[in-house]
């Protein structure tokens, strides 16, 4: 039996969930939607592919191409996989893919939304073009967005450990993703509930990581630079007249995008704290698409943190403040 926090403001449906029906149906519909691109090669998959191939023996280490030669954890996950590398990438982007979905859904579980607005936040996931044309490709974006959404689970349903293990996880396949423990850190209660120990222990592991990647795979011969971070007016000029990547960005935000922005208002209290975590988490986005080609990804990075507000659009005000489920301080079977 899991158990939740006896002062954690969590609500469960009590009516039975299939949970291997919804799995599996969340699996085959997402293989579907992904089975078109598999293994495509896009911006950067040369540098994840070089990595995983240099983890391999099979390439120099002076071929690499920063700052993408820093995100290790998906690469040598992939690495240690056997198997030719495209098709690797491209399984285990569908691995995550069908795990965000989940943890949206139960995350929307736990929080009583109700059956429909679960399932519908899993659909929102797997449903989108980010799925279609990114996720099949080898990149490490569906792996850091997994890491998000469990982040979120964590957060909202009273488990700030496993919102640690998420954002350390999260921290090795993406470095931005150290921003989850800074939130972590910052906030008195959740700090205090890990134990101040523990998050300083958390923070120093994923900073040495961080270093210790940056060091290890730059040497004075090695890692060629494939971006200068420095802004300048040129690009924005260019990222202005890219039509391609605007209308990524339009099409990827779909239907999220503007559902989360109209479920604000209807947000029960207890998801009000995703606004600005939404807010940090966009910041290093900004910043990357004033330095290098914006696309859709910019979005779809933030599905983890719009679709509680996306779901909660029409929810009754006395619904949000009181939802009609029992609350249950030993959950049963979902």
């Amino acid at each position: 039996m899991a158990h939740t926090a006896s002062n954690s403001k969590v609500f469960r449906i009590p009516r039975h969930f299939n949970w291997p029906l919804v799995g599996g149906g969340f699996a085959l519909l997402a293989l579907a939607m992904m089975m078109g691109r598999w293994g495509a090669v896009l911006d950067e998959s040369h540098a994840y592919l070089g990595m995983a191939r240099w983890l391999r023996g099979e390439l120099p280490l002076a071929e690499l191409q920063a700052p993408f030669s820093w995100r290790f954890g998906l690469p040598a996950l992939a690495a240690a996989l056997p198997g030719e590398l495209h098709r690797v990438f491209a399984t285990l982007n569908w691995l995550f893919v069908t795990a965000t979905a989940l943890l949206a859904t139960a995350t929307m579980r736990r929080l009583g939304f109700g059956t429909q607005r679960a399932l519908a936040a899993g659909l929102l996931v797997i449903l989108s073009l980010p799925t279609v044309w990114y996720a099949p490709g080898v990149l490490v974006d569906p792996a850091s967005i997994c890491m998000r959404m469990l982040f979120v689970f964590g957060l909202l349903t009273g488990r700030p450990g496993v919102a640690l293990a998420a954002a350390l996880a999260g921290t090795a396949i993406r470095e931005e993703d150290i921003l989850l423990l800074v939130w972590l850190a910052v906030d008195d209660d959740l700090r205090a509930r890990i134990g101040r120990a523990r998050m300083g222990a958390a923070l120093v592991a994923a900073l040495a990581w961080i270093a210790g990647v940056h060091i290890g795979m730059a040497p004075e011969e090695g890692a060629q630079s494939a971006i200068s971070w420095a802004p300048d007016i040129a690009h924005l000029t260019a990222l202005v007249t890219d039509w391609r990547g605007l209308l990524s960005l339009a099409v990827c935000a779909g239907f999220v995008l503007p559902l989360a922005l109209a479920g604000l208002r209807d947000a029960p209290e207890r998801i009000r704290p995703l606004r600005g975590l939404l807010l940090l988490m966009l910041l290093p986005s900004l910043y990357a698409a004033l330095c290098a080609p914006a696309d859709g990804r910019i979005v779809w990075s933030l599905y983890p943190f719009l679709l509680p507000f996306a779901v909660a659009l029409g929810m009754p005000r006395e619904a949000a403040q009181a939802p009609a489920v029992r609350q249950l301080r030993i959950a049963r079977r979902a």
